[in-house]
């Protein structure tokens, strides 16, 4: 009876975008009593260690009330699951999920977004990795302070991926020349990309995210349809004009069957440095309104802040760099309801057996 009305009590937590509640989604693996010590035993399939901590906050009193317990050990563990692969391509070795990040055009600071992401996964439980996938213009190699890395290589066919502000990556921008431009077409930057995705030595991820390049041509479709997604987000500003140019991205993914995980307006809100007013300078409920009409979730609304550009120029973004603060929770808020919007959006799938190493 005791075991019965823990549960009853922890079903009552359900965040936003969860589908099911704490209990109903058999998150709750044990419970049990002994003595005067309650047992929990709760594990996540997906990035979310903050749950925990607010778990724990919002249940250890009153499970103690209602049980008499003295105190309780609570064992909370993440183990992400493997979800279903677009156009159901086989896994990139020892990938367990792909996210891409993706924008209609330039500019709405998808990669800024990618990167932190990334970063928030990784604290909240997850092991990640970020490919700079803009062939053209990539950013990632600056934004993490490591523009005059290289990848090594043990074997001569394959890499090692560069690891900078504790994430691995990998980019386009290791390999070339800072000053040289990258003159390639179609086919060959496709094929290039394909490479660095399939011949980096990642190690087994929970995700790898990837900084897509913007816009909806050639090689944006054919990197959908060749990388095994397991989700796209969008990213977009509030104004028409980025708005507009976001639809046209979500039509691409839905063509070829990548799901759409939801949206994340970026630059929502200017704050204002100096006394922390926040003004809507490019409109409000843009992104709100497209979700509604894709029926997609809004992930997330993210700030305008000179921080956030000053710490990538600085080769540090927000999260590494400042963790604990206001926009770095920020960040870790989106990381958990994209992490949660992935696990809620399909059936997870047997997780392949992987066997290479990275030190081989």
């Amino acid at each position: 009876m005791v075991i019965d009305s823990v549960k009853q009590l922890l079903a009552e937590f359900k965040p936003m975008g969860w589908g099911k509640d704490l209990v109903d989604a058999g998150f709750v693996r044990a419970v049990s009593e002994q003595e005067q010590t309650l047992q929990i035993r709760l594990v996540l399939p997906f990035a979310g260690l903050s749950w925990f901590e607010q778990i724990k906050e919002e249940f250890d009193a009153r499970l103690r009330t209602l049980t008499g317990a003295q105190q309780i050990e609570w064992q909370c563990d993440i183990e992400v699951a493997s979800m279903p692969r677009a156009q159901q391509l086989n896994a990139v070795q020892g990938i367990r999920n792909i996210l891409v990040v993706a924008s209609g055009k330039g500019g709405v600071g998808k990669s800024t977004t990618a990167v932190n992401l990334a970063l928030a996964l990784q604290k909240e439980g997850a092991r990640v990795a970020i490919l700079d996938a803009d062939i053209y213009g990539p950013s990632i190699p600056t934004m993490l302070g490591s523009r005059q890395e290289r990848p090594s290589s043990h074997d001569g066919k394959t890499m090692l991926p560069v690891e900078a502000c504790g994430l691995k990556s990998n980019s386009i921008g290791y390999l070339v020349a800072e000053q040289d431009a990258t003159i390639w077409r179609g086919p060959m930057a496709s094929k290039a990309l394909a490479q660095i995705l399939h011949e980096t030595r990642w190690g087994e991820l929970d995700y790898l995210v990837v900084d897509m390049p913007p816009g909806t041509g050639d090689i944006q479709l054919t990197l959908a349809q060749q990388v095994p997604t397991s989700g796209a987000l969008i990213v977009t500003t509030p104004q028409d004009v980025a708005l507009a140019d976001a639809r046209k991205g979500i039509a691409m993914f839905n063509k070829v069957n990548v799901p759409v995980l939801g949206i994340i307006e970026n630059m929502s809100y200017h704050v204002c440095s100096a006394c922390g007013h926040h003004e809507p300078l490019f409109g409000t409920g843009g992104g709100q309104k497209m979700a509604e009409q894709y029926h997609l979730e809004l992930l997330g609304q993210l700030p305008l802040h000179i921080d956030i550009r000053q710490h990538l120029d600085d080769g540090c973004p927000t999260v590494f760099f400042a963790p604990e603060g206001e926009l770095a929770q920020i960040y870790m808020k989106l990381a958990r309801r994209v992490a949660s919007a992935l696990y809620f959006s399909g059936k997870p799938i047997a997780t392949p057996l992987f066997t290479l190493a990275v030190d081989e």
